[in-house]
């Protein structure tokens, strides 16, 4: 090439001058994308379809109990604030079976978690964020209902303190699942970059569980077993919740025989619960430090 063909083009490159608003503003910006995602919102319309519907499953119901409770002057709820989500768990069980693969499956599948790795976000961001997200999808979930019966409780002049203290007690039980649902069904997801494995992996943990505990509860409850009823709670995530919210939040057990676990076995509940919560996120820690490279 001559030298009066060489020419050097100024293309006009300027080095950015904006605010770099680092890990914490992209933090909060996977969390929001995460969160709302989770209700299909700024997605295809296809995928607002089952978010939304569960949605308005979990506060029909409510929705009726309402209307009973004011049509019939009751001096009561015909259900507990902190029996609503037990009652309820197929739906809750659907929902993060559907929602949490989705959430994470699609950064495994196309390997865009070391873009994401890349600069300024880190594991621990990207982890914080898709747990916290799941966890508000679910609470937003499950406490909904909550508030319709409570303003349904004021709306039928029911005492103020009692449904207020009720209320409170199953908001705490509702984000105690939230936490632990949403921790379970990531782990379970981000093992597999198929979001239809993942939905079918987490219905399987928390269905074939819940399964297998309530029968083997109720074969110990025919032979006068009371203890292990308590103790065989422990091993499925639906009853380790009932346990809790049984010794600590004034519920009534579902638990066959009707009878919860004691005080002490409620704080072994807590305890269990605790660190299943803490595992799960240790485990995605550690499941992102592999994925992530």
């Amino acid at each position: 090439m001559s030298a009066e063909s060489t020419q050097i083009h100024n293309i006009g490159y300027r080095h950015y001058d904006g605010p770099r608003l680092g890990r914490a503003y992209a933090r909060r910006s996977l969390f929001s994308q995460s969160l709302r995602g989770s209700y299909g919102l700024g997605r295809a319309a296809k995928s607002k379809v089952l978010p939304m519907l569960l949605f308005a499953v979990m506060c029909v119901p409510a929705l009726i109990i309402v209307a009973v409770a004011v049509a019939t002057k009751a001096n009561d709820m015909p259900v507990a604030y902190t029996r609503y989500a037990i009652l309820l768990q197929a739906v809750i069980g659907l929902y993060v079976a559907s929602q949490a693969p989705q959430a994470v499956s699609r950064d495994l599948r196309f390997k865009t978690i070391p873009l994401y790795f890349s600069r300024p976000i880190e594991r621990v961001d990207y982890v914080v964020a898709k747990f916290a997200a799941m966890a508000s999808a679910l609470f937003l979930l499950t406490a909904a209902p909550l508030v319709v019966l409570y303003v349904g409780a004021l709306l039928a002049k029911l005492d103020f303190a009692d449904q207020t203290k009720g209320f409170g007690q199953g908001l705490v039980s509702v984000a105690l699942l939230s936490l632990l649902f949403a921790g379970i069904s990531l782990v379970v997801s981000a093992v597999t970059p198929r979001r239809g494995f993942g939905i079918a992996a987490v219905i399987a943990v928390l269905t074939i569980s819940y399964g297998a505990v309530s029968t083997v509860q109720s074969i110990a409850d025919v032979q006068g077993n009371s203890d292990a009823v308590a103790w065989i709670g422990l091993f499925s995530p639906i009853t380790l919740i009932d346990g809790v919210q049984s010794a600590f939040l004034g519920a009534t057990s579902a638990f066959p025989g009707a009878e919860g676990p004691s005080s002490a076995q409620g704080v072994v509940y807590l305890l269990v619960v605790l660190g299943l919560i803490a595992g799960c996120y240790g485990l995605l820690m550690r499941r992102y430090r592999k994925v992530g490279l």
